[in-house]
Protein backbone atom coordinates (compact mmCIF):
# COMPACT_ATOMS: atom_id res chain seq x y z
CA UNK A 1 0.00 0.00 0.00
CA UNK A 2 1.90 3.00 -1.31
CA UNK A 3 -0.84 5.46 -0.35
CA UNK A 4 -2.52 6.40 2.91
CA UNK A 5 -5.85 7.27 1.31
CA UNK A 6 -7.54 6.92 -2.06
CA UNK A 7 -10.13 9.49 -3.10
CA UNK A 8 -12.68 8.82 -5.82
CA UNK A 9 -13.94 11.96 -7.54
CA UNK A 10 -12.10 15.22 -8.25
CA UNK A 11 -15.02 17.62 -8.00
CA UNK A 12 -15.38 20.26 -5.27
CA UNK A 13 -15.69 17.62 -2.53
CA UNK A 14 -13.07 15.11 -3.62
CA UNK A 15 -10.43 17.64 -4.68
CA UNK A 16 -10.71 19.54 -1.40
CA UNK A 17 -10.58 16.28 0.55
CA UNK A 18 -7.40 15.38 -1.33
CA UNK A 19 -5.79 18.75 -0.67
CA UNK A 20 -6.66 18.68 3.04
CA UNK A 21 -5.34 15.14 3.49
CA UNK A 22 -2.14 15.89 1.57
CA UNK A 23 -1.53 19.12 3.48
CA UNK A 24 -1.81 17.05 6.67
CA UNK A 25 0.97 14.74 5.52
CA UNK A 26 -0.93 11.81 4.01
CA UNK A 27 0.03 10.17 0.73
CA UNK A 28 -3.02 10.69 -1.49
CA UNK A 29 -4.16 9.18 -4.78
CA UNK A 30 -7.01 11.06 -6.46
CA UNK A 31 -9.04 9.34 -9.21
CA UNK A 32 -11.52 10.85 -11.65
CA UNK A 33 -12.96 9.79 -14.98
CA UNK A 34 -12.51 13.24 -16.50
CA UNK A 35 -9.09 14.36 -17.78
CA UNK A 36 -9.22 17.50 -15.61
CA UNK A 37 -10.37 18.07 -12.03
CA UNK A 38 -13.41 20.18 -11.28
CA UNK A 39 -16.36 17.84 -11.48
CA UNK A 40 -19.64 18.83 -13.04
CA UNK A 41 -19.79 22.23 -11.30
CA UNK A 42 -16.30 23.40 -12.27
CA UNK A 43 -15.87 21.35 -15.44
CA UNK A 44 -12.85 22.31 -17.52
CA UNK A 45 -13.17 23.20 -21.22
CA UNK A 46 -11.90 20.72 -23.76
CA UNK A 47 -8.14 21.02 -24.45
CA UNK A 48 -7.39 23.88 -26.81
CA UNK A 49 -10.85 25.37 -26.45
CA UNK A 50 -10.99 28.95 -25.18
CA UNK A 51 -14.09 29.72 -23.13
CA UNK A 52 -15.38 33.10 -21.90
CA UNK A 53 -14.60 33.91 -18.30
CA UNK A 54 -17.17 32.85 -15.71
CA UNK A 55 -17.21 32.36 -11.92
CA UNK A 56 -17.38 28.58 -12.41
CA UNK A 57 -14.38 28.55 -14.77
CA UNK A 58 -12.36 30.77 -12.43
CA UNK A 59 -13.14 28.55 -9.43
CA UNK A 60 -12.24 25.45 -11.42
CA UNK A 61 -8.96 26.92 -12.65
CA UNK A 62 -8.02 27.89 -9.10
CA UNK A 63 -8.75 24.39 -7.86
CA UNK A 64 -6.76 22.79 -10.65
CA UNK A 65 -3.81 25.09 -9.92
CA UNK A 66 -3.90 24.12 -6.23
CA UNK A 67 -3.89 20.43 -7.11
CA UNK A 68 -0.99 20.90 -9.54
CA UNK A 69 1.06 22.60 -6.81
CA UNK A 70 0.22 19.97 -4.18
CA UNK A 71 1.62 16.55 -3.30
CA UNK A 72 -1.62 14.86 -4.43
CA UNK A 73 -1.04 12.10 -6.98
CA UNK A 74 -3.73 12.88 -9.55
CA UNK A 75 -4.83 9.87 -11.56
CA UNK A 76 -7.23 11.60 -13.90
CA UNK A 77 -8.80 10.19 -17.03
CA UNK A 78 -9.33 6.87 -15.22
CA UNK A 79 -12.54 4.87 -15.16
CA UNK A 80 -12.84 3.18 -11.76
CA UNK A 81 -14.81 0.00 -12.36
CA UNK A 82 -14.31 -1.88 -9.10
CA UNK A 83 -13.56 -1.21 -5.45
CA UNK A 84 -12.86 -4.29 -3.36
CA UNK A 85 -11.60 -5.49 -0.02
CA UNK A 86 -8.71 -3.62 1.57
CA UNK A 87 -9.97 -0.67 -0.51
CA UNK A 88 -8.38 -1.98 -3.68
CA UNK A 89 -9.37 0.31 -6.54
CA UNK A 90 -9.29 -1.11 -10.08
CA UNK A 91 -9.31 1.37 -12.95
CA UNK A 92 -8.73 1.59 -16.67
CA UNK A 93 -6.67 4.56 -17.81
CA UNK A 94 -4.54 5.81 -20.68
CA UNK A 95 -1.91 3.13 -20.00
CA UNK A 96 -4.33 0.25 -19.47
CA UNK A 97 -5.27 -1.51 -16.25
CA UNK A 98 -4.06 -0.27 -12.89
CA UNK A 99 -4.91 -0.84 -9.28
CA UNK A 100 -4.10 0.88 -6.01
CA UNK A 101 -4.74 -0.12 -2.40
CA UNK A 102 -4.89 2.00 0.74
CA UNK A 103 -6.13 1.56 4.31
CA UNK A 104 -8.63 4.41 3.83
CA UNK A 105 -10.92 5.54 1.03
CA UNK A 106 -13.03 8.67 0.53
CA UNK A 107 -15.95 8.41 -1.91
CA UNK A 108 -16.77 11.78 -3.47
CA UNK A 109 -18.50 10.59 -6.61
CA UNK A 110 -21.06 13.37 -6.99
CA UNK A 111 -24.59 13.06 -8.31
CA UNK A 112 -26.28 12.27 -11.61
CA UNK A 113 -29.35 13.89 -13.01
CA UNK A 114 -32.89 12.66 -12.79
CA UNK A 115 -35.37 12.87 -15.65
CA UNK A 116 -38.88 11.70 -14.85
CA UNK A 117 -39.95 9.94 -18.08
CA UNK A 118 -42.65 11.25 -20.40
CA UNK A 119 -43.73 10.19 -23.90
CA UNK A 120 -40.94 10.97 -26.36
CA UNK A 121 -38.19 11.53 -23.81
CA UNK A 122 -35.91 9.10 -25.68
CA UNK A 123 -36.08 11.08 -28.94
CA UNK A 124 -32.81 12.55 -30.30
CA UNK A 125 -32.78 16.19 -29.27
CA UNK A 126 -34.01 15.55 -25.72
CA UNK A 127 -31.17 15.86 -23.20
CA UNK A 128 -30.83 16.45 -19.48
CA UNK A 129 -30.14 19.84 -17.96
CA UNK A 130 -26.84 18.57 -16.58
CA UNK A 131 -25.89 17.24 -20.01
CA UNK A 132 -26.67 20.66 -21.44
CA UNK A 133 -24.27 22.26 -18.96
CA UNK A 134 -21.53 19.91 -20.19
CA UNK A 135 -22.09 21.08 -23.76
CA UNK A 136 -22.09 24.72 -22.71
CA UNK A 137 -19.21 24.65 -20.21
CA UNK A 138 -16.86 22.11 -21.69
CA UNK A 139 -17.60 22.08 -25.42
CA UNK A 140 -18.81 25.63 -25.99
CA UNK A 141 -21.71 24.14 -27.97
CA UNK A 142 -25.44 24.79 -27.91
CA UNK A 143 -27.86 21.88 -27.39
CA UNK A 144 -29.93 23.29 -30.27
CA UNK A 145 -30.87 26.51 -32.00
CA UNK A 146 -34.42 26.72 -30.65
CA UNK A 147 -34.59 25.23 -27.18
CA UNK A 148 -37.29 24.41 -24.63
CA UNK A 149 -35.99 24.24 -21.05
CA UNK A 150 -38.10 22.35 -18.53
CA UNK A 151 -38.01 20.81 -15.08
CA UNK A 152 -37.18 22.24 -11.69
CA UNK A 153 -34.41 23.78 -9.65
CA UNK A 154 -31.60 26.28 -10.27
CA UNK A 155 -30.28 24.55 -13.40
CA UNK A 156 -33.29 25.90 -15.31
CA UNK A 157 -32.03 29.47 -15.19
CA UNK A 158 -28.36 28.48 -15.43
CA UNK A 159 -28.91 26.54 -18.67
CA UNK A 160 -31.22 29.23 -20.05
CA UNK A 161 -28.58 31.91 -19.44
CA UNK A 162 -25.95 29.72 -21.09
CA UNK A 163 -28.08 29.14 -24.18
CA UNK A 164 -28.74 32.86 -24.55
CA UNK A 165 -25.06 33.66 -24.04
CA UNK A 166 -24.18 31.19 -26.79
CA UNK A 167 -26.57 32.81 -29.25
CA UNK A 168 -29.43 30.30 -29.07
CA UNK A 169 -33.15 31.00 -28.89
CA UNK A 170 -35.32 29.79 -26.03
CA UNK A 171 -38.88 28.92 -27.04
CA UNK A 172 -40.02 28.65 -23.40
CA UNK A 173 -39.00 27.76 -19.87
CA UNK A 174 -41.41 25.40 -18.09
CA UNK A 175 -40.87 25.38 -14.32
CA UNK A 176 -42.66 22.83 -12.12
CA UNK A 177 -42.43 25.34 -9.27
CA UNK A 178 -44.61 28.40 -8.97
CA UNK A 179 -43.70 32.01 -8.09
CA UNK A 180 -44.83 31.39 -4.51
CA UNK A 181 -42.30 28.54 -4.19
CA UNK A 182 -39.45 30.84 -5.20
CA UNK A 183 -40.69 33.61 -2.91
CA UNK A 184 -40.86 31.17 -0.02
CA UNK A 185 -37.25 30.16 -0.69
CA UNK A 186 -36.02 33.76 -0.99
CA UNK A 187 -34.94 34.26 2.66
CA UNK A 188 -32.83 31.11 2.49
CA UNK A 189 -31.35 32.14 -0.86
CA UNK A 190 -30.49 35.53 0.59
CA UNK A 191 -28.18 33.81 3.07
CA UNK A 192 -25.75 33.45 0.15
CA UNK A 193 -25.87 36.90 -1.48
CA UNK A 194 -23.17 36.12 -4.05
CA UNK A 195 -25.10 33.13 -5.42
CA UNK A 196 -28.38 35.01 -5.21
CA UNK A 197 -26.89 37.88 -7.21
CA UNK A 198 -25.63 35.46 -9.86
CA UNK A 199 -29.09 33.88 -10.14
CA UNK A 200 -30.71 37.31 -10.34
CA UNK A 201 -28.33 38.21 -13.16
CA UNK A 202 -29.37 35.12 -15.07
CA UNK A 203 -33.03 35.98 -14.51
CA UNK A 204 -32.47 39.50 -15.84
CA UNK A 205 -30.90 38.08 -19.02
CA UNK A 206 -33.89 35.78 -19.47
CA UNK A 207 -36.31 38.63 -18.93
CA UNK A 208 -34.38 40.91 -21.26
CA UNK A 209 -34.62 38.30 -24.01
CA UNK A 210 -38.42 38.14 -23.47
CA UNK A 211 -38.33 34.41 -22.91
CA UNK A 212 -41.78 33.00 -21.98
CA UNK A 213 -41.57 31.54 -18.46
CA UNK A 214 -44.40 29.12 -17.67
CA UNK A 215 -44.58 28.50 -13.95
CA UNK A 216 -46.29 25.32 -12.72
CA UNK A 217 -45.91 23.66 -16.13
CA UNK A 218 -44.40 20.33 -17.12
CA UNK A 219 -43.64 18.39 -20.29
CA UNK A 220 -46.66 16.42 -21.44
CA UNK A 221 -44.82 14.93 -24.43
CA UNK A 222 -41.91 15.38 -26.82
CA UNK A 223 -42.82 14.76 -30.45
CA UNK A 224 -41.09 14.27 -33.77
CA UNK A 225 -40.48 11.68 -36.46
CA UNK A 226 -36.76 10.86 -36.31
CA UNK A 227 -35.82 13.65 -33.91
CA UNK A 228 -37.47 16.23 -31.69
CA UNK A 229 -39.54 18.87 -33.45
CA UNK A 230 -42.27 19.80 -30.94
CA UNK A 231 -42.73 19.93 -27.17
CA UNK A 232 -46.15 19.86 -25.52
CA UNK A 233 -46.31 21.72 -22.19
CA UNK A 234 -49.24 21.52 -19.77
CA UNK A 235 -50.11 23.00 -16.36
CA UNK A 236 -49.42 21.03 -13.17
CA UNK A 237 -50.39 21.36 -9.53
CA UNK A 238 -48.01 21.92 -6.63
CA UNK A 239 -47.23 18.19 -6.49
CA UNK A 240 -46.35 17.94 -10.17
CA UNK A 241 -49.53 16.23 -11.39
CA UNK A 242 -51.13 17.48 -14.60
CA UNK A 243 -54.32 19.49 -14.16
CA UNK A 244 -56.97 20.89 -16.49
CA UNK A 245 -55.77 23.82 -18.54
CA UNK A 246 -54.57 24.80 -21.98
CA UNK A 247 -51.63 22.91 -23.43
CA UNK A 248 -48.96 24.77 -25.34
CA UNK A 249 -47.07 23.22 -28.24
CA UNK A 250 -43.63 24.70 -28.86
CA UNK A 251 -41.59 24.15 -32.02
CA UNK A 252 -38.05 23.23 -30.95
CA UNK A 253 -35.03 21.23 -32.04
CA UNK A 254 -33.83 20.65 -28.47
CA UNK A 255 -35.46 20.01 -25.11
CA UNK A 256 -33.27 20.36 -22.02
CA UNK A 257 -35.12 18.79 -19.11
CA UNK A 258 -34.21 17.78 -15.58
CA UNK A 259 -36.02 16.99 -12.35
CA UNK A 260 -33.28 17.24 -9.79
CA UNK A 261 -30.31 15.03 -8.98
CA UNK A 262 -29.71 11.60 -7.47
CA UNK A 263 -26.70 10.97 -5.20
CA UNK A 264 -24.10 8.69 -6.77
CA UNK A 265 -23.64 6.53 -3.67
CA UNK A 266 -22.64 3.31 -5.47
CA UNK A 267 -19.32 2.92 -3.63
CA UNK A 268 -20.75 3.10 -0.07
CA UNK A 269 -23.57 0.85 -1.25
CA UNK A 270 -21.02 -1.60 -2.62
CA UNK A 271 -19.63 -2.00 0.91
CA UNK A 272 -23.15 -2.44 2.38
CA UNK A 273 -22.75 0.48 4.79
CA UNK A 274 -25.76 1.73 6.74
CA UNK A 275 -27.99 3.96 4.64
CA UNK A 276 -31.30 5.78 4.88
CA UNK A 277 -33.86 7.20 2.46
CA UNK A 278 -33.98 11.00 2.46
CA UNK A 279 -36.26 12.52 -0.17
CA UNK A 280 -34.86 16.02 0.31
CA UNK A 281 -31.30 14.76 -0.22
CA UNK A 282 -32.18 12.90 -3.41
CA UNK A 283 -32.83 9.31 -2.33
CA UNK A 284 -30.91 6.66 -0.42
CA UNK A 285 -27.75 8.07 1.15
CA UNK A 286 -25.18 6.54 3.51
CA UNK A 287 -25.42 7.39 7.18
CA UNK A 288 -22.44 9.54 8.17
CA UNK A 289 -21.10 11.11 11.30
CA UNK A 290 -20.36 14.85 11.38
CA UNK A 291 -16.94 14.34 9.74
CA UNK A 292 -18.00 12.06 6.88
CA UNK A 293 -17.26 8.63 8.37
CA UNK A 294 -19.52 5.79 7.25
CA UNK A 295 -20.41 2.74 9.33
CA UNK A 296 -17.39 0.91 7.84
CA UNK A 297 -14.06 1.72 9.43
CA UNK A 298 -11.79 3.49 6.95
CA UNK A 299 -14.52 4.44 4.49
CA UNK A 300 -15.50 8.11 4.27
CA UNK A 301 -17.91 9.91 1.93
CA UNK A 302 -18.66 13.53 1.11
CA UNK A 303 -20.24 15.83 -1.46
CA UNK A 304 -23.43 15.40 -3.43
CA UNK A 305 -22.82 11.65 -3.60
CA UNK A 306 -24.04 11.42 0.00
CA UNK A 307 -26.91 13.91 -0.26
CA UNK A 308 -27.63 16.96 -2.36
CA UNK A 309 -26.25 20.08 -0.74
CA UNK A 310 -24.49 21.93 -3.56
CA UNK A 311 -20.94 23.04 -4.25
CA UNK A 312 -20.54 25.27 -1.20
CA UNK A 313 -21.24 22.45 1.21
CA UNK A 314 -19.33 19.96 -0.95
CA UNK A 315 -16.13 22.03 -0.72
CA UNK A 316 -16.31 22.30 3.05
CA UNK A 317 -17.49 18.73 3.62
CA UNK A 318 -14.68 17.45 1.42
CA UNK A 319 -12.08 19.35 3.42
CA UNK A 320 -13.63 18.10 6.66
CA UNK A 321 -13.53 14.47 5.48
CA UNK A 322 -9.90 14.84 4.38
CA UNK A 323 -8.94 16.26 7.76
CA UNK A 324 -10.90 13.56 9.60
CA UNK A 325 -9.08 10.93 7.58
CA UNK A 326 -5.74 12.51 8.53
CA UNK A 327 -6.76 12.64 12.18
CA UNK A 328 -7.81 8.98 12.18
CA UNK A 329 -4.51 8.06 10.51
CA UNK A 330 -2.60 9.75 13.32
CA UNK A 331 -1.33 12.65 11.22
CA UNK A 332 -3.28 15.26 13.22
CA UNK A 333 -3.71 15.50 16.96
CA UNK A 334 -7.20 15.98 18.36
CA UNK A 335 -6.45 19.60 19.22
CA UNK A 336 -5.03 20.37 15.77
CA UNK A 337 -7.95 18.62 14.08
CA UNK A 338 -10.45 20.65 16.09
CA UNK A 339 -8.67 23.87 15.15
CA UNK A 340 -8.13 23.30 11.43
CA UNK A 341 -11.59 21.79 10.86
CA UNK A 342 -13.49 24.65 12.51
CA UNK A 343 -13.72 26.83 9.36
CA UNK A 344 -15.15 23.92 7.35
CA UNK A 345 -17.78 23.22 9.99
CA UNK A 346 -18.71 26.89 10.05
CA UNK A 347 -19.00 27.02 6.25
CA UNK A 348 -21.32 24.02 6.25
CA UNK A 349 -23.55 25.65 8.84
CA UNK A 350 -23.69 28.93 6.93
CA UNK A 351 -24.64 27.22 3.67
CA UNK A 352 -27.25 24.88 5.14
CA UNK A 353 -30.29 27.13 4.60
CA UNK A 354 -29.39 27.80 0.97
CA UNK A 355 -28.65 24.16 0.19
CA UNK A 356 -31.86 22.98 1.89
CA UNK A 357 -33.95 25.40 -0.16
CA UNK A 358 -32.41 24.23 -3.43
CA UNK A 359 -32.74 20.58 -2.44
CA UNK A 360 -36.43 21.11 -1.69
CA UNK A 361 -36.90 22.55 -5.19
CA UNK A 362 -35.32 19.45 -6.77
CA UNK A 363 -36.91 16.74 -4.62
CA UNK A 364 -38.75 14.03 -6.54
CA UNK A 365 -42.49 14.69 -6.73
CA UNK A 366 -44.43 11.40 -6.33
CA UNK A 367 -47.45 12.79 -8.19
CA UNK A 368 -45.26 13.53 -11.20
CA UNK A 369 -44.14 9.91 -11.25
CA UNK A 370 -47.74 8.74 -10.87
CA UNK A 371 -48.60 10.67 -14.06
CA UNK A 372 -46.19 8.64 -16.24
CA UNK A 373 -48.31 6.88 -18.89
CA UNK A 374 -48.18 3.04 -18.77
CA UNK A 375 -46.55 2.63 -22.20
CA UNK A 376 -43.74 5.11 -21.44
CA UNK A 377 -40.20 3.72 -21.22
CA UNK A 378 -38.64 4.04 -17.77
CA UNK A 379 -35.45 2.01 -18.24
CA UNK A 380 -34.21 3.04 -21.65
CA UNK A 381 -31.25 0.64 -21.61
CA UNK A 382 -33.55 -2.40 -21.45
CA UNK A 383 -36.80 -0.87 -22.83
CA UNK A 384 -38.74 -1.44 -19.61
CA UNK A 385 -41.99 0.52 -19.40
CA UNK A 386 -44.05 1.62 -16.43
CA UNK A 387 -46.56 -1.10 -17.35
CA UNK A 388 -43.74 -3.69 -17.20
CA UNK A 389 -42.82 -2.54 -13.68
CA UNK A 390 -46.42 -2.74 -12.49
CA UNK A 391 -46.80 -6.14 -14.15
CA UNK A 392 -43.73 -7.34 -12.26
CA UNK A 393 -45.36 -6.20 -9.03
CA UNK A 394 -48.50 -8.15 -9.94
CA UNK A 395 -46.26 -11.19 -10.49
CA UNK A 396 -44.72 -10.84 -7.02
CA UNK A 397 -41.80 -8.40 -7.25
CA UNK A 398 -41.60 -6.50 -3.97
CA UNK A 399 -38.13 -4.99 -3.98
CA UNK A 400 -35.72 -3.53 -6.50
CA UNK A 401 -33.60 -6.65 -6.92
CA UNK A 402 -36.70 -8.72 -7.62
CA UNK A 403 -37.80 -6.07 -10.11
CA UNK A 404 -34.43 -6.40 -11.84
CA UNK A 405 -34.82 -10.18 -12.03
CA UNK A 406 -38.35 -9.94 -13.42
CA UNK A 407 -37.78 -7.18 -16.00
CA UNK A 408 -34.00 -6.55 -16.47
CA UNK A 409 -34.64 -2.97 -15.32
CA UNK A 410 -31.27 -1.58 -14.21
CA UNK A 411 -29.17 -4.18 -16.03
CA UNK A 412 -28.04 -1.93 -18.90
CA UNK A 413 -24.89 0.16 -19.28
CA UNK A 414 -26.05 2.76 -16.75
CA UNK A 415 -26.50 0.03 -14.09
CA UNK A 416 -29.73 1.65 -12.91
CA UNK A 417 -28.28 5.09 -12.21
CA UNK A 418 -30.82 6.84 -14.45
CA UNK A 419 -33.87 4.60 -14.07
CA UNK A 420 -33.50 3.27 -10.53
CA UNK A 421 -34.91 6.23 -8.64
CA UNK A 422 -38.08 6.53 -10.74
CA UNK A 423 -38.54 2.77 -10.99
CA UNK A 424 -38.30 2.52 -7.20
CA UNK A 425 -40.90 5.26 -6.81
CA UNK A 426 -43.32 3.38 -9.11
CA UNK A 427 -42.80 0.12 -7.23
CA UNK A 428 -43.01 1.84 -3.83
CA UNK A 429 -46.43 3.24 -4.74
CA UNK A 430 -47.59 -0.37 -4.90
CA UNK A 431 -45.54 -1.88 -2.07
CA UNK A 432 -45.88 0.95 0.44
CA UNK A 433 -42.60 2.83 0.88
CA UNK A 434 -39.17 3.45 -0.62
CA UNK A 435 -37.59 1.85 2.43
CA UNK A 436 -39.43 -1.40 1.69
CA UNK A 437 -38.41 -1.61 -1.97
CA UNK A 438 -34.83 -0.53 -1.25
CA UNK A 439 -32.21 -0.10 -3.99
CA UNK A 440 -30.46 -2.19 -6.59
CA UNK A 441 -27.53 -4.07 -5.08
CA UNK A 442 -24.32 -2.38 -6.17
CA UNK A 443 -21.88 -4.62 -8.02
CA UNK A 444 -18.83 -4.18 -10.21
CA UNK A 445 -18.41 -2.91 -12.83
CA UNK A 446 -19.32 0.45 -11.35
CA UNK A 447 -18.95 2.01 -14.80
CA UNK A 448 -19.08 0.41 -18.23
CA UNK A 449 -15.64 -0.60 -19.48
CA UNK A 450 -14.69 -2.27 -22.75
CA UNK A 451 -13.57 -5.87 -22.40
CA UNK A 452 -10.67 -5.08 -24.73
CA UNK A 453 -9.44 -2.44 -22.26
CA UNK A 454 -9.43 -4.98 -19.44
CA UNK A 455 -7.73 -7.70 -21.49
CA UNK A 456 -5.07 -5.55 -23.16
CA UNK A 457 -3.07 -6.99 -26.05
CA UNK A 458 -1.91 -10.57 -26.00
CA UNK A 459 -1.30 -13.56 -28.25
CA UNK A 460 -3.12 -16.81 -27.69
CA UNK A 461 0.23 -18.55 -27.49
CA UNK A 462 0.87 -16.51 -24.33
CA UNK A 463 -2.06 -18.14 -22.51
CA UNK A 464 -0.78 -20.93 -20.23
CA UNK A 465 -2.64 -24.19 -20.89
CA UNK A 466 -2.45 -26.76 -18.09
CA UNK A 467 -1.75 -30.36 -19.05
CA UNK A 468 -4.83 -32.54 -19.34
CA UNK A 469 -5.90 -34.37 -16.21
CA UNK A 470 -5.08 -38.08 -16.18
CA UNK A 471 -7.95 -40.37 -17.05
Amino acid sequence: MSHDVIILGAGPAGANAALAAAESGLRVALFDQQPEAGGQVWRAPLPGLSMPSSPELSSGDALRARLAASAVECRLGRTVWSVGSHFRVDAVGPDGNEHVEAPRLIAATGAHERVVPFPGWTLPGVIGLAAATVLLKSHGALPGQRVVIAGCGPLLVAVAAGVLKGGGTIAAIADLAGPSDWLRALPALASQPRLLARGAGWALKIGGARVPVLFRHGVRAAEGDDALSRVSLAPVDAEGAFIAGPERVMEADALCVGHGLVPGAEVPRLFRVAQAFDRQRGGFVPKLDAEGRTSLNGLYACGDGVGLRGALVAEAAGRLAGLACAHDAGALTAATFASVSAPAREAIGQARAFSDAMADMMALRPAQVAAIPPETTVCRCEDVTRADIESAYADGARDMNQLKQFTRCGMGPCQGRFCGDVAAEILAAKVGSREEVGTFTARPPLRPVALADLLGSFDYSDIPIPPPAPL
